[in-house]
């Protein structure tokens, strides 16, 4: 197998304050606490350290907590927005980047806290303001969702 352009680059890490400055989400709803590889144009890993305290572990499932799989499919979106602002540059911070479809999500594993879940992003293609990606969580090797998915960044 050929690695992609890019593969063996290492890149930038992005801390939760600029993640911040970069999309426009907040607590209790910011999916990603660090991104610690982003590549422009290329690709992104997000990192949430999951935790027994998080909002939706109350009620899904108070038992035996699990992720819930929107909310994995929120993480890699969310990671992508900030792969597109990094890709698109300052001007760009803010802007909301909007779900378009996702296709072929893949629950493989419940994610139970507490665990640190890693969401890898590739950038399949982009034309104009409409992105494609395809993102993978993980829990140390284990793959435990996957998904196409496609965005859309608006100007305000």
């Amino acid at each position: 197998m050929i690695d992609p352009p890019g593969a063996a680059e290492q890149g930038t890490e992005i801390g939760i304050q600029r993640i911040m400055e970069m999309i426009p989400h907040r607590h209790p709803f910011l999916m990603i606490d660090k991104v610690v590889d982003v590549v422009a144009n290329q690709r992104a890993t997000g990192v949430k350290h999951l935790s027994k305290s998080e909002y939706y572990f109350q009620g899904h499932f108070p038992a035996r907590p699990v992720m819930p799989g929107v909310l994995i499919i929120e993480a890699m979106a969310q990671t992508a927005a900030v792969l597109v602002v990094h890709t698109l540059g300052p001007e760009s911070e803010g802007k909301l980047v909007y779900f378009m479809s996702v296709d072929n999500a893949r629950f493989r594993r419940p994610i139970f806290p507490p665990t640190e879940l890693e969401i890898h992003v590739t950038k399949q293609r982009n034309r104009g303001n409409v992105w494609k990606f395809e993102g993978r969580a993980k829990v140390g090797e284990d793959v435990m969702a996957e998904a196409v998915f496609a965005a859309m960044i608006l100007d305000d």
